[in-house]
């Protein structure tokens, strides 16, 4: 549940702290002013560990202040989801699943539980990508009950419908779980090498293994890791509906049926896609994928704006905490300085 806001920085201490931060402005790569006063307000944040911009695919602030840096791979959380929503789209484009609105009756039975609810076999893989599949959450106080059943997609799959399929969205690493394995089960092999066939390898950045399930799927939606700057390059990739270095990575169409809204988080009162959290309005319309502790990749697409930031992962950032203040970052400091570039 959202905690109480605790006081952010002032104005005047976030400009204040500009003559402790330029002892070690040397750090930084020659960056316009605008850029370096938002290295300025992001260095403020004792949670914040890295931060990554380009504007016009042009790396404009790169600052490490704590944690592993920018080259080393850092816990992405949640950013996971919509890593996996992005192997949904490629493994359509491929011919591996007919749709979105296959159902997991026509796609995996093999996964549904005996005990499941009837009603499971018609939740579809549209109702997963969004998080709107119905089923009670594994995710928040659940989460480490889920972990510890022995069989988390037959867990997630056996719990009650708390609303209809396609209805609500319910914030569930089990929904994207589910969704990973079913992308295993329609190509014949792992997620960790999807992801590293479909993305790795195209857009030129390291993969490695991560969390698996005690069935052996690695997990979808969870405790994947990238470095800041993979995390940039998968942004930007989004950011140019696809496409890197002339190949296309992700079909544009998908990308764009990504980017309309599907349902509504009731934490941070923005809309979701297919793995993706959408809100700001005029040029500072945001595209964004959000991980525990303040895992970001973030898209001003109208302004080519593409960033990321890692955080310290066992440390909550909460819509009215810490994840607050890095939307009052993009949305202020870095939306100001894209502006005047």
């Amino acid at each position: 549940m959202p905690s109480a806001r605790r006081p952010r920085p002032t104005r005047r201490a976030v400009l204040g702290s500009g003559l402790a931060f330029a002892a070690t402005a040397g750090q930084l790569p020659a960056q316009e002013a605008p850029w370096s006063r938002v290295a300025e307000a992001a260095r403020t944040h004792d949670q914040l560990h890295a931060i990554l911009v380009a504007q016009r695919g042009e790396t404009v602030l790169a600052q490490s202040f704590r944690g592993p840096g920018l080259d080393r791979v850092a816990n992405i959380k949640s950013v996971s989801k919509s890593v996996v929503a992005l192997l949904l789209g490629v493994a359509i484009e491929r011919g591996h699943l007919p749709g979105v609105g296959a159902r997991l009756a026509d796609v995996a039975p093999g996964l549904i539980p005996a005990d499941a609810e009837p009603r499971v076999a018609d939740i579809t893989l549209r109702d997963l990508v969004t998080l709107r599949a119905g089923l009670e959450r594994t995710s928040g106080p659940r989460y480490g009950a889920w972990i510890a059943s022995g069989a988390w997609v037959a867990d997630a799959l056996s719990r009650r419908f708390v609303a209809e399929p396609g209805g609500r969205m319910l914030y569930s690493t089990g929904s994207t779980h589910v969704l990973g394995a079913v992308l295993s089960e329609v190509t014949g092999e792992s997620l960790l090498t999807l992801a590293r066939d479909w993305l790795g390898r195209p857009l030129g950045i390291e993969i490695p293994p991560w969390t698996r399930d005690p069935q052996g799927r690695y997990m979808g939606g969870n405790q994947m890791a990238l470095t800041p700057r993979a995390m940039l390059r998968i942004g930007e990739m989004v950011r140019n509906r696809g496409r890197h270095a002339g190949t296309q990575v992700v079909p544009a169409d998908w990308i764009a049926r990504s980017l309309e809204p599907r349902g509504r988080s009731p934490f941070s009162g923005m809309s979701y896609g297919y793995g993706w959290f959408l809100g700001g309005r005029g040029d500072a319309r945001l595209v964004l994928a959000r991980g525990y502790g303040g895992q970001v990749i973030a898209i001003l697409p109208d302004l080519a704006v593409t960033l990321a930031i890692t955080s310290d992962p066992t440390r909550p950032a909460r819509s009215a905490g810490y994840f607050g203040d890095l939307m009052d970052l993009i949305q202020g400091p870095v939306t100001e300085a894209a502006r005047r570039a």
